[in-house]
């Protein structure tokens, strides 16, 4: 099994860092990621200007730009063996409900969703995170399951893991997403020079969050394991739509 590493919070990083030791003996891993803090960065692929990989002494490979370039650039050609999966993470913060549309580490996850097996997005669920060993236990656990018992190619699986030693999981849920309330406001600032400057403001509080959710198995200690898709389609609004749209020609 050969599977790359990548994240949204950059090489340097220390759930990166606790994900490649604990899936180290069970894998080859290639750890290709940012050279920076890219979080949020969402599914963005840079176009417009080169992209720049650089191999550390560590033997991490670190690119300057954003998650699913890091990805892309390394199923596409930069590494001299195509992997069998993607692992993305360990992420410093939850990605849950609404999160998984901005966050890098999804994102990373989704653009590993073609090698025939699936992608793991796993985030630790603190504002200030502090037991990583707790999430890389966890992504050990669901490397070892999806060996014995893989899931339908194409699968993403978004795993948030509570913030707690590994004692006190409570055990693993298959739960939904979450969503929360719309983000707080910006925040309107000044540059040094006088200027007006904007800070995106933290997002919302949770609102859809009961049994069933991402949220609620957070909330209860247990990880959270939700399946995505890259497919957005509202498929039961197929025929609605259908009959709303203009009749006869352009």
């Amino acid at each position: 099994m050969h599977i790359l590493v990548s994240n949204d919070d950059g090489y340097l990083a220390e759930g990166l860092l606790a994900l490649v030791q604990a899936l180290h003996p069970h894998a080859e891993l290639s750890v290709v990621a940012p050279d920076r803090n890219r979080s949020a960065a969402s599914n963005s692929l840079t176009l417009e200007m080169p992209l720049r990989a650089h191999s550390c002494d560590n033997g991490f490979i670190k690119v300057d730009g954003t998650p699913t370039d890091c990805v892309h650039l390394a199923i596409t050609g930069l590494l001299q063996n195509e992997p069998d999966m993607v692992f993305a993470g360990i992420n410093h913060g939850a990605n849950l409900g609404d999160d998984v549309l901005y966050s890098g580490t999804v994102a990373a996850a989704t653009e590993g969703r073609f090698l025939g097996l699936p992608a793991v997005a796993i985030s630790l669920a603190s504002s200030n995170p502090s037991h990583f060993e707790t999430a890389a236990h966890v992504a050990v656990t669901l490397l070892k399951q999806l060996l014995v018992q893989p899931l339908p190619k194409d699968t993403i699986l978004n795993v948030n893991v509570p913030d707690v030693p590994i004692a006190e999981l409570k055990g693993y849920q298959a739960t939904r997403l979450g969503q929360r309330h719309k983000s707080e406001p910006v925040v309107k600032s000044q540059d040094p020079r006088g200027r007006i400057i904007y800070w995106v403001g933290p997002p919302g509080a949770e609102q859809d969050a009961g049994p069933g959710t991402d949220f609620y198995a957070i909330n209860t200690n247990y990880v959270s394991v939700t399946p995505l898709q890259v497919d957005l389609t509202w498929y039961g609004r197929l025929d609605e739509l259908t009959r709303w749209l203009p009749k006869g020609g352009a």
